[in-house]
């Protein structure tokens, strides 16, 4: 492969780097397993293999702000068959989210981790509710708390 075919994710402009999600995604899941909403979801979906689910959102992370193309996975697939997922849990995931970003990362990279989180939320929203047979407002999908 050449110079001039190799795919630049955005996050190379912002000072992403493979430690820098390694990083955000380890605290991020410290989070959620502590938490009282999320953190019994994460647990009775993940099990015991929480080493290959950060394995996983890691790669999935260096594909989306680095174009790696390190993630092969189906997301919607793992989530739609979680029936209790709803609005505010994303809208607890998102803040989560955000809150670790700002913690962690530079103000510019946060800001990209952020708006791509929101856009893999509703993506994640949609694709539940029409596997659900639902029509959800665009508007009643889930934002992060302030």
């Amino acid at each position: 492969m050449t110079n001039a075919n190799l795919r630049v994710g955005p996050g190379h402009a912002v000072g992403i780097t493979e430690e820098l999600i390694s990083d955000v995604v380890h605290a991020f899941y410290t989070r959620i397993r502590a938490d009282a909403t999320l953190g019994p979801i994460f647990e009775s979906v993940i099990d015991d293999n929480w080493n290959t689910h950060l394995a996983k959102m890691c790669d999935f992370w260096s594909s989306v702000l680095l174009m790696t193309g390190r993630f092969h996975g189906t997301p919607m697939a793992v989530h739609v068959k979680i029936s209790e997922l709803g609005p505010h849990h994303f809208a607890l995931w998102l803040r989560m989210f955000r809150e670790t970003v700002s913690d962690r990362c530079p103000p510019d990279a946060a800001e990209l981790f952020v708006t791509k989180s929101k856009m893999i939320a509703q993506s994640l929203q949609l694709g539940i509710a029409h596997h659900r047979g639902e029509l959800p407002d665009r508007r009643s999908l889930a934002q992060p708390s302030p």
